[in-house]
């Protein structure tokens, strides 16, 4: 026998074992009366014996969880038995209906919970009807202050909410004032850019202009020492 094999027996002799006790868990939850409504005998401690079926419940649904892991580990021990080991099917089988107890031990779980819930509510509400009057009293009072605490929570909420949306207001506002000063911000560095390349411009046309008069004038220059020197030698012939 492999390995793998004798760990998958050994898990799943745990798992059952396990599923006896949940089940037996179960069992004890529903003989418990699971399910009926709550006596009205006086002598009868209903809330206590609604405490002790979703106790039971509770340490049902634990080993529920421990059982989970114990599932996952013989599907792991499953995939490596080899597809050669001639039992391998028989393991399968045994799987799949391992996984459908424990399904079904879910759901018989839910059902108890469910069962209980409902129960404890009725016990409530007989206990609610058969209060004394001084304690109905306390108890009217009580909800009334109640009431009155969630009136004032709902006011301070929409006040806060309206609060809120003022502060979003604002911020949009400052946002936009914001996003104007940046425009106006940016509209101005390009007119500034803009000034500095047209001053640029002017100076350097007046530079060229500057420039050219010195031309003109030497090319003046020029042509009166030539003109004066035609005379010259002109005149002393």
């Amino acid at each position: 026998m492999s390995t793998e094999v004798t760990l998958f027996e050994s898990y799943e002799q745990d798992f059952n074992g396990l599923l006896l006790s949940i089940q037996g868990k179960l069992s004890a939850a529903t003989s418990q009366g699971i399910g009926e409504f709550p006596t009205r005998d006086p002598h009868t401690d209903a809330d206590d014996r609604i405490e002790q079926r979703k106790a039971s419940i509770r340490r049902a649904e634990l080993e529920m969880d421990e059982a989970d892991d114990m599932l996952s580990h013989l599907e792991e021990l499953l995939s490596h038995i080899p597809q050669t080991q001639r039992s391998k099917p028989a393991y399968v089988s045994r799987v799949r209906a391992a996984k459908a107890t424990l399904t079904a031990c879910k759901k018989q779980s839910r059902d108890l919970y469910h069962s209980a819930t409902r129960a404890e509510l009725l016990q409530r509400n007989d206990q609610w009807s058969t209060a004394e009057p001084d304690e109905r009293t306390r108890l009217l009072a009580g909800h009334q202050t109640l009431e009155e605490g969630s009136a004032r929570l709902e006011d301070s909420t929409r006040v806060a909410l309206r609060t809120e949306e003022v502060g979003a207001e604002i911020l949009r506002n400052l946002r936009g004032q914001r996003e104007q000063i940046v425009h106006a911000s940016d509209t101005l560095h390009t007119a500034d850019t803009n000034i500095d390349r047209s001053s640029g411009i002017m100076k350097r046309m007046i530079r060229q202009m500057y420039r050219q008069r010195v031309i003109f004038a030497l090319i003046g220059v020029f042509f009166l020492a030539l003109i004066s020197i035609i005379l010259y030698f002109k005149l002393r012939r």
